[in-house]
């Protein structure tokens, strides 16, 4: 099951996560960095839109059909991609694709919180949340060269052959966990039991402002303003994405260890304010001996909390409200995440990627504050 998790969630990033690495190919044909921006975030704008109503499918008919019928959608929609020569066109397909990536999001969560106890959950969903940063890190490896040497639309056969094996492996690999009937479930909804669940959305949406921007324009960044080759510099993003898989997993086990999802997320939301303020700093002076390894150090911190928060949102939801609440959660992370390349764009035209970083820092050091008090852990 967690196996199976990791690929779907792999699959799903490459899609959505992976499109951005588009934008050295759309630039140089022309386009404007923020037109490009808004073109690369439609699959996350098309996840956003269903995350939550994929969330209600798992509740009422199970994880399995999600975890198939998404990856279909996401192949269909690449696959029609790759043949477009029209960019509305495109724009329609990756939105597309964005819809079915939303089915794994939620699914592939409860998959790991229904088959894994709590005391070993947290390590369990850090490996589960390397799904993502490996399909970035498969991304930018491979999109920016097809796309290079064969064109934007080719390129898109990447996330349409490895969704189209993530759905063949959830069919035949995955089986619903076990859950309490509806008579022995109080059914509550668990969002009018305090405010505990809408702190850890704004805090996890806060967050992933830097992830985003990180993930978006490094890549541009090592390539246009300090030089680097296509090739060179989607290597060290590749890297900095399997570091990033390791510190989830990491950033897990330590909150099984301490008990605690909430006091490990108060110190990486500490840790990824100073690690992008410095980054900032060093951009703005051109010291690109520091610079460059704090990018490869804010790419890691950046995404370390996502699973400790994914976690705590699926016990604290319970199984008949987990879908849902894992849907707000990926629709408050991944409508931010959409805003980032129009949005950052927008202010790397205008000021430089320094002012970005910086902007990220601050907007991120807001969530310090909103995370929960380390009284209010996961349940055993």
């Amino acid at each position: 099951m967690l196996a199976l998790g990791v690929f779907a969630q792999t699959a799903s990033a490459i899609f959505v996560h992976g499109v951005p690495f588009l934008l050295p190919a759309l630039t140089a044909g022309g386009m404007p960095l923020p037109t490009a921006g808004l073109l690369v975030a439609l699959p996350t704008v098309g996840l956003c839109c269903t995350l939550i109503a994929w969330g209600y499918l798992v509740d009422r008919l199970g994880e399995r059909i999600a975890l198939v019928a998404g990856p279909l959608i996401m192949c269909a929609a690449g696959t029609a991609a790759a043949f477009t020569t029209s960019y509305p066109l495109l724009g329609v397909l990756l939105f597309l694709g964005g819809m079915g990536a939303a089915s794994t999001n939620g699914a592939s969560g409860r998959v790991i919180v229904g088959w894994f106890p709590p005391e070993r959950r947290g390590l369990a969903m850090g490996i589960r949340q390397t799904g993502q940063p490996i399909g970035v890190g498969i991304g930018a490896l491979s999109i920016p060269l097809v796309a290079d040497s064969a064109g934007v639309a080719p390129a898109l056969f990447v996330p349409a052959v490895l969704a189209s094996l993530a759905a063949v492996g959830c069919l035949l690999g995955i089986v619903d966990p076990p859950r309490p009937s509806r008579a022995e479930s109080t059914g509550a909804n668990p969002y009018r039991a305090g405010g505990t669940l809408w702190r850890i959305h704004g805090v996890s949406i806060l967050l992933v402002i830097p992830q985003g921007t990180v993930w978006t324009f490094a890549l541009l960044w090592l390539h246009r303003d300090i030089g680097w080759s296509l090739a060179a510099a989607g290597a060290l993003v590749t890297g900095t994405q399997v570091l990033g898989a390791l510190g989830r997993i990491g950033a897990g086990a330590w909150s099984d260890r301490v008990g605690s999802r909430m006091r490990p997320l108060r110190l990486i939301a500490v840790a990824a304010v100073a690690t992008m303020a410095l980054l900032a700093l060093t951009a703005w002076t051109e010291w690109w001996w520091a610079a460059i390894p704090l990018m490869v150090i804010a790419s890691v911190v950046s995404v370390s909390d996502n699973g400790l928060a994914f976690t705590a949102i699926a016990e604290l939801a319970g199984p008949y409200w987990s879908g849902r609440g894992l849907g707000i959660q990926n629709t408050g992370q991944n409508l931010m995440i959409a805003a980032v390349p129009p949005v950052f764009g927008g202010l790397i035209t205008a000021s430089g990627f320094p002012a970005a970083y910086l902007a990220a820092a601050v907007l991120a050091a807001a969530a310090v504050p909103l995370v929960p008090s380390s009284s209010e852990n996961f349940p055993k």
